[in-house]
């Protein structure tokens, strides 16, 4: 899993460092550095879809030479066990993007070390749901893969059906225990060339289209996959999970991710997968209050921004014992919320 990110110079992260967990939940306000820090995963995955001028935090100095014009860094720490590995990812005005496993003064990793950390580096996926991609059909692939805004749902689907029944079966009975208004995920082809899908109606065995759901049952839907995929993602971002979702679903979103994270608390024998999810909400914030090392606090300074975990407060036990944690978060005394400054 990733230890920590260390940013220099990306957009509002200054210089600021995120210590990671299996789950970790970031909350703050707008432009507090939530979004940047999931653009960071992205980065660290492939940095050749990111340019330095679109990354330089605002104020960086140039000089009149521009080739030593401070440069932008990202530098993750790979821990797994006993085994440890750094990438680093460094883009410059003139030269452009370098990365690569080591440090940023070049020292070595050896290549069976950056080989056994690269699956998790390849693998990360970032995903901002966007409903009218998720209802749409799709053309199918023999590998089929949920897109950043969650296009290319009713290919996964799919897939699983086909692939791991099983799961598909487990997938089916989940979302009706979640969403009892239905009771099966069915299949359609609109035209020759692509797949939809739709939902039964429990009562009267309806078939909904997915563009005719609610926005809040299929982002549920696409956790719910995520969850029962036989190989998820190894590191997963997620915008705003609980984005559309009826404040009395919270917990069960919670859960769906935490089945993502500690898969041997639900029989599961695959490998974890690390979660980090942004939120402002919070409802869904109060719902880790039992679990404080899981949260970070994004704090905004003026253009600046950092990251503050929670258990690194002195007072944090009195603010957990006094009120649920979303109201303390939103009264502002652990900071991250909108200023008028």
């Amino acid at each position: 899993m990733i230890q920590s990110i260390r940013f220099q110079n990306f957009k509002a992260l200054r210089a600021a460092t995120l210590q990671l967990q299996r789950f970790t939940l970031l909350v703050g306000a707008n432009g507090s550095g939530k979004s940047t820090a999931l653009q960071g995963l992205e980065a660290l995955k492939d940095a050749t879809r990111f340019s330095y001028q679109k990354l330089v935090t605002a104020g960086v100095a140039r000089w009149e030479a521009p080739d030593t014009t401070p440069p932008v860094d990202v530098r993750a720490v790979f821990h797994d066990s006993d085994r440890q590995a750094t990438f680093f990812a460094r883009w410059f005005l003139v030269r452009g993007p370098q990365w690569g496993w080591g440090d940023f003064a070049g020292g070595h990793t050896p290549d069976f070390l950056s080989k056994y950390f690269d699956r998790e580096r390849t693998g990360i996926r970032v995903y901002s749901l966007d409903p009218e991609a998720l209802s749409g059909a799709v053309g199918l692939n023999p590998h089929m893969e949920l897109e950043r805004n969650g296009r290319a749902l009713a290919g996964v689907l799919d897939q699983l059906r086909d692939e791991a029944p099983e799961r598909f079966e487990a997938l089916n009975q989940e979302l009706g225990r979640l969403l009892p208004e239905f009771d099966r995920i069915l299949f359609e082809t609109p035209d020759p060339s692509n797949r939809g899908f739709l939902l039964r109606t429990r009562k009267g065995g309806h078939r909904i289209p997915a563009s005719a759901v609610s926005h809040g049952t299929l982002l549920a839907l696409t956790l719910l996959t995520l969850a029962h995929l036989p190989s998820p993602p190894p590191v997963i971002g997620l915008e705003e999970p609980d984005r559309g979702i009826h404040p009395r679903l919270l917990r069960d979103v919670r859960d769906v991710i935490y089945r993502l994270c500690y898969p041997e608390n639900y029989g599961e024998e695959r490998p974890p997968v690390q979660v980090v999810a942004t939120t402002q909400s919070p409802y869904f914030l109060d719902l880790f209050k039992d679990h404080p090392e899981e949260i970070v606090i994004a704090q905004k300074d003026g253009i600046e921004a950092r990251f503050e975990r929670l258990t690194d407060r002195p007072d944090v036990r009195d603010i957990l014992a006094d009120a649920p944690l979303g109201d303390v978060w939103y009264s502002g005394v652990l900071g991250g919320v909108p200023t008028n400054r």
